[in-house]
Order: C-alpha cells, then sequence, then structure tokens
C-alpha cells in the first residue's frame, strides 16, 4: 500500500489535518510533540467513475483504491542532529511515499508556535534544511564507503552533494532515469515527491489567494513546481464527523469548498498511481496501478495466478461504459478489446483477465 506521511513544524494542524481526513479520534494538543507515534489511516481515494460504475451494477460490495496517511511527530530545528524527536520524524517518513507539508497560514495567539511567530518561508525552509542535512549524512558516509572506487555512483553522489549544499532539495535536482534508480535505493529523504497544504483559518477561505501568507507558500511552490492545497484543517476536521447531507449544507450556508478530497487525490496523483477496474453484480473494484505498467503486472495485483497464467485481457474504456451503461451493447458495438501481454493499462481501463494455473 502506499504511504502519505503528513509532515511539518508542531503545532501547524498535522494531526487535525489526519483526523480529518481519517475520521479517527487521534490527540489534538497545543504543545509540541502531542504525537511522538505515528498515527496511521487507510483511506479511500475519492473517485466518481467507480461511484457511477456501481450505480449501473448495483454490487453487492463497492471497494475503493486506498492509500495509507502517517501523522508523523512535528520537526524542530535540529532534528537530524536528534533534537526533540527529530530520529523519530526522520524514521517515521523514510517510509513514506510521499509527503504532505502542512504549513500554517493563520494567526492565534491561543495556539503556540514552536519558532514565535507566523512565517511560512521560514517554516518551509527549516524543514527542507533537515531533511537535507540527514540525506546529507548518508551521502557522506556512502562517499567514505566508495572513494577508493571508480564508479557511476561516486560521481553521481558527489554531484548530488554539491548541489543539495546548496540547499536543494534531491528532487529538485536534474536526474536521468537511471540516476534515480540509483539514488533511490539509499532512502533519502528529500527526494520524495511533496504537497503543500496551507492551513488557513476559517474566514481566508473564501479568498484564501488574498491571504499574505498563502501568497508566500503558493510563490514557493510555483517555483519548485509543487502543489499547493488551501483549506482549513480545524473546518475539514468538524466536517468530517458530520452527515454527508449535514456537510453539503454547511458548506452551501458559508459558501466555501471543502479541498480534502482534492488532497487525497492529489497525493495519488503525484505518485504517478492510476486506476482500473473490476465489475460484476459481486463486487465492483478500484485497483491501482504505476503509470507504464503493462496487462500481465496489472492481472498480478489482483492475485500471483492471474500474471502466471495470464492468457489475455479483456478491456473496455469507462469513457464508453458512461455512455452505453452496458457491457451487452458495450460488445455489440465492438468497443472490447482483446489485449495480450504487454498492453499498457491506461488509466480508467474496466479489465475481465483470462488466465489458466496448471496443476
Amino acid at each position: 500500500m502506499f504511504k502519505a506521511g503528513i509532515i511539518g513544524l508542531p503545532n501547524v494542524g498535522k494531526s487535525t489535518l489526519f483526523s480529518a481526513i481519517t475520521n479517527l479520534n487521534v490527540e489534538i494538543a497545543n504543545y509540541p510533540f502531542a504525537t511522538i507515534e505515528p498515527n496511521i489511516g487507510t483511506v479511500c481515494v475519492p473517485d466518481e467513475r467507480l461511484d457511477f460504475i456501481s450505480s449501473v451494477f448495483k454490487p453487492k460490495k463497492t471497494i475503493y483504491a486506498t492509500i495509507e496517511f502517517y501523522d508523523v511527530a512535528g520537526l524542530i530545528k535540529g532534528a537530524s542532529k536528534g533534537e526533540g524527536l527529530g530520529n523519530q520524524f526522520l524514521s517515521h517518513i523514510r517510509e513514506c511515499d510521499v509527503l504532505v507539508e502542512v504549513i500554517r497560514c493563520f494567526e492565534n495567539n491561543d495556539i503556540i508556535h514552536v519558532e514565535n511567530n507566523i512565517d511560512p518561508k521560514r517554516d518551509i525552509e527549516i524543514i527542507n534544511f533537515e531533511l537535507i542535512s540527514s540525506d546529507l549524512e548518508i551521502i557522506n558516509k556512502r562517499i567514505e564507503k566508495i572513494k577508493n572506487k571508480e564508479s557511476s555512483e561516486f560521481n553521481l553522489l558527489k554531484k548530488i552533494k554539491s548541489e543539495i549544499e546548496k540547499g536543494l532539495l534531491i528532487k529538485d535536482v536534474n536526474l536521468d532515469p537511471e540516476e534515480k534508480k540509483i539514488v533511490k535505493n539509499l532512502g533519502l529523504l528529500s527526494i520524495k515527491p511533496i504537497i503543500y497544504v496551507a492551513n488557513l483559518d476559517e474566514k481566508s477561505l473564501k479568498n484564501f489567494f488574498d491571504n499574505k501568507f498563502y501568497k508566500i507558500v503558493k510563490e514557493i511552490a510555483d517555483e519548485f513546481s509543487i502543489k499547493v492545497i488551501p483549506l482549513s484543517c480545524e473546518l475539514e476536521n468538524q466536517l468530517s464527523k458530520l452527515s454527508c447531507k449535514e456537510k453539503k449544507d454547511f458548506i452551501n450556508l458559508l459558501k466555501i469548498e471543502s479541498h480534502l478530497n482534492k488532497l487525497i487525490k492529489n497525493c495519488y496523483e503525484t505518485l504517478d498511481l492510476l486506476t482500473f477496474f473490476t465489475v460484476g453484480t459481486d463486487e465492483c473494484k478500484a485497483w491501482t496501478f504505476k503509470k507504464g505498467m503493462v496487462a500481465v503486472d496489472c492481472a498480478g495485483i489482483i492475485h500471483s495466478d492471474f500474471k502466471k497464467g495470464f492468457i489475455k485481457a479483456e478491456i473496455y474504456s469507462f469513457a464508453d461504459f458512461k455512455i452505453f451503461q452496458n457491457e451487452q451493447i458495450i460488445r455489440e458495438k465492438g468497443k472490447v478489446r482483446l489485449e495480450g501481454k504487454n498492453y499498457p493499462f491506461q488509466d480508467g481501463d474496466i479489465a475481465f483477465f483470462k488466465f489458466n494455473v496448471s496443476k
């Protein structure tokens, strides 16, 4: 399962956001390090296509794709040197595939900020510095270990070291696919993709683009091609506890928009994750696959026997299903394709795999 780590300084709204996303009750307190061990929750990825498919098939079960969220302990200056819960923080985010960085964009004297004032640029720089410092330690140890060998890895690490010492995250260093493979095996932190959550107060939501703190975050995000989701973690947490109708009525009353689903979808998309579907009256299910995967590997996602005994895949698109809304008509229209092992799966494919495993 793919994992998203919610990170940031203490008291910026991480646990509140986690509670809103997962609708779990987690400790939310106005002091640093309320979260020590990471809270973990599995979240369904919203998908209007699966909603539509299920409305037609009316299956006994509808199963959405999922992503796991980690609420990681707050980080402070010196985390890479063991300050605060630094070592725990770094070990926990090492397990994550994407980092959701919560940045405080509101003022409230009743909620302590570990740096005593609101400054999104400084907060982002602290996080970046600690990720980079941790990576430099690993890179220096590796360089020392292989320094007597002439290798592409040695030259690559020297190149990366030079770049991140200037303050660049590894994800922003220009690396080719082969170089990325080498670096990936080192378990570095700043190579991970990042999404910013600009945590606003409720009154700023309607015109968040006018919020001075949001503007700072957006400017930094645009420079490094990072997505920014503006939302109020506190408001989203309150909304998550309401029924669907109550939530809709409340949103209409306040004339705002909930961006929580957008955040979940962006985590999925940032990791280059796509979805194919299997359908029927018993079950309609969304399956997660990586962009570029072929039919035989997607079959293996369902079961290893599907991959081992793969014969072919019957495929039709969600776009065609939405038009005709009936499998028989889709067949009659010649929209069902027979594909072999090396067919590159597309987002929204609806698949039926044929396989045979000899005893």
